[in-house]
């Protein structure tokens, strides 16, 4: 059973910083893409960032040039290091692994950036 276990979130001041962290357990190697996403309530889930397995990164304009996503495929973990937040960035944020055809998510980590 693979699980997928995020950590991080937490609140901040504006232009503060925070560093996500999703793990991945359980049977579960070679992961091919892996990202992140955010939504808010009442709102469609946005893709924030991901990841290839060969490192190739792509991020949502919103966050470009503030949030960094990395990976570390010997702990099967991904990264997403998030600079100069702003209130809109106030969400849950969800990880996602995807291996073998199939989308693994996490259940999330909130972030809240006051104003």
């Amino acid at each position: 059973q693979v699980q997928l276990v995020e950590s991080g979130g937490g609140l901040v001041q504006t232009g503060g910083s925070l560093r996500l962290s999703c793990a991945a357990s359980g049977s579960i190697f070679r992961i091919n893409n892996m990202g992140w996403y955010r939504q808010a309530p009442g709102k469609q889930r946005e893709l924030v960032a991901t990841i290839t397995s060969g490192g190739s990164t792509n991020y949502a304009n919103s966050v470009k040039g503030r949030f960094i996503i990395s990976r570390d495929d010997t702990e099967n973990t991904v990264y997403l290091q998030m600079n100069s937040l702003k209130p809109e960035d106030t969400t849950v944020y969800y990880c996602f692994a995807d291996f073998r055809a199939t989308r693994y998510w996490g259940k999330g980590t909130l972030v809240t950036v006051s104003s």
